[in-house]
């Protein structure tokens, strides 16, 4: 069973829209933005007209996008600050950031195009949205600047279109990303050593945090800051042991700490705590009480909260854009955007995540597996919904998967889950994408079982798929009739998928030195 539910994840979340082209996109003229794709390929005619085998057109227009993105972020470095308002200066040094990180995912794009192109594609792209979306969310009355003209966000889309279709027409799509699962607890892409790591009772930690001075650090933060010290340029995993306690903190690991475990004494032992939020004027991506974007993260036994209550709105928990992380027994507890699975390849396994709306949200590849999905009582007036993914074009190869999982009222809505509706989830953007399967949906889930950001938006161009669920709140005869909501009960359908999973193999496992197997 467990292999045949993997083999669902493919189904539903590698079915993407949009993949069937006519010819092969070799051209400008192929492209989602025809206009934007000439106006950034600068070369001359005869070095074009050289270029146009289909690997050639996609470096071509990589490096050019590269050129403009760079442009792009030393525009945003140059810019004075003061030309904004107070809200939309932190609105502002986020766009920076998500610059400088989307220079990186171009940048390697280009080094290692394929599945993990893809992936780092669609993150870039995510830090497009994110970058404007922050000036929105706060109100802020500085306009959004395009620093790239406006058409980097365009650009970008269409390479994923054409990485998109140059995997498709290798068999990529659907060969390449059919690694995931093994028979044990974690993706195959997971080390040996790291699997032992997270299995182990006891382990040596290279740093120990603990409140009471017994360790090296008495805070997470300072902990971290020394981690780059001690490691000098190594990359090997890093572990450090937070012992129980409760620190209010919040902590950034930025993009160049790569291979960090943080482990915890336990959920609810070792409690990470903050209460940053959007109304207290942070944007969304900044409110986070645990931010990590250094690729290769995993926590184990920890709890990441934000405190904020219902009333502040977007509260985020934990934040990850850290590529093939793993959070294993670790407790997520928020109400609006607990948690935000925001870029990247994501697995959760044997966690508890509580919130009241959108409350598993963003724009990774992620997947969750045994754990406990927690509904809260929200604020009067307001419906829960347990996701929001943020695919914003038909060829990002992200989504959320829910599978093995528990869908139930949290102790605070339980006695009233009558007065409250529960969705599975609504569409945050055009072309979000999220499947619930094997997972047992208490009766607080509303008949129709998903719900509409507004009105008609999104509902033909997303993906939503249920398969096999139980409890009371699995009967999918009222489900909405949208377009591009499906109940998958069709073995021999799911049969095309036979091998495989989600997350793509081919880009996690170099980086594990994981000996490499088609099977599960």
């Amino acid at each position: 069973m467990a292999n045949f539910l993997a083999c669902l994840v493919a189904f539903t979340l590698l079915l993407l829209e949009h993949t069937a082209m006519c010819e092969p996109i070799a051209s400008c003229s192929q492209t989602p933005y025809p206009d934007v794709c000439r106006s950034i390929v600068t070369r001359s005619d005869s070095e074009f007209e050289q270029s146009l085998t289909r690997n050639g057109f996609r470096d071509l227009l990589l490096r050019a996008t590269l050129e403009w993105t760079v442009l792009a972020h030393q525009r945003a470095v140059a810019r004075n600050p003061s030309q904004f308002d107070e809200l939309g200066q932190g609105a502002w040094a986020d766009c920076v950031e998500l610059l400088t990180d989307t220079v990186g995912h171009v940048n390697r794009s280009l080094i290692r195009p394929g599945d993990d192109a893809q992936t780092w594609l669609s993150a870039a792209m995510a830090n497009q949205r994110t970058c404007r979306d922050g000036f929105l969310e706060l109100g802020s009355t500085a306009p959004v600047m395009d620093l790239d003209g406006g058409n980097l966000t365009e650009s970008i889309s269409n390479l994923l279109a054409v990485n998109n279709e140059m995997l498709t027409a290798a068999g990529g799509q659907h060969k390449r990303r059919r690694r995931l699962m093994s028979q044990g607890l974690f993706p195959k892409w997971v080390a040996a050593a790291d699997r032992k790591l997270l299995e182990a009772s006891d382990m040596k930690a290279d740093l120990v945090v603990a409140k009471d001075g017994s360790g090296d650090y008495k805070t997470i933060t300072e902990a971290v800051a020394a981690t780059a010290k001690v490691r000098g340029g190594s990359t090997a995993r890093f572990v450090i042991h937070v012992k129980a306690g409760v620190y209010q903190e919040n902590v950034e690991i930025p993009n160049s700490m790569k291979n960090l475990m943080m482990i915890g004494d336990g959920m609810d032992a070792t409690v990470v705590t903050g209460s940053r939020n959007v109304q207290d004027g942070s944007t969304t991506f900044r409110s986070a009480t645990f931010a990590v974007s250094g690729s290769g993260f995993i926590a184990r036994d920890m709890t990441f909260q934000n405190t904020a209550g219902p009333a502040k709105h977007q509260a985020v928990a934990l934040r990850s854009g850290s590529d093939l992380s793993v959070f294993y027994r670790c407790s997520f507890k928020g109400y609006q955007d607990t948690l935000y699975v925001y870029s990247q390849r994501q697995f959760y396994r044997n966690c508890d995540v509580y919130g009241t709306v959108d409350f598993i949200f963003g724009d990774a590849a992620a997947v969750f597996q045994n754990c406990n999905l927690n509904v809260r009582r929200p604020m009067s007036g307001q419906k829960n919904t347990v996701t929001a993914q943020g695919r914003t074009d038909p060829n990002e190869n992200t989504g959320i998967s829910i599978h093995d999982s528990v869908v139930a009222a949290a102790s605070d809505l339980s006695t009233v889950q009558g007065s409250f509706s529960t969705y599975l989830g609504r569409p945050w953007q055009k072309y979000s994408r999220t499947v619930v399967m094997k997972t047992a949906l208490g009766g607080l889930i509303d008949p129709a079982g998903w719900l509409e950001w507004s009105g008609s938006f999104a509902l033909s161009t997303l993906f939503y798929g249920e398969y096999m669920n139980t409890g009371a709140g699995a009967d999918t005869s009222r489900r909405v009739n949208w377009s591009g909501y499906r109940v998958i009960d069709s073995s021999s359908e799911a049969g095309k998928f036979s091998v495989g999973s989600f997350l793509s193999g081919n880009s996690w496992i170099p980086a594990t030195g994981v000996p490499f197997t088609s099977g599960l």
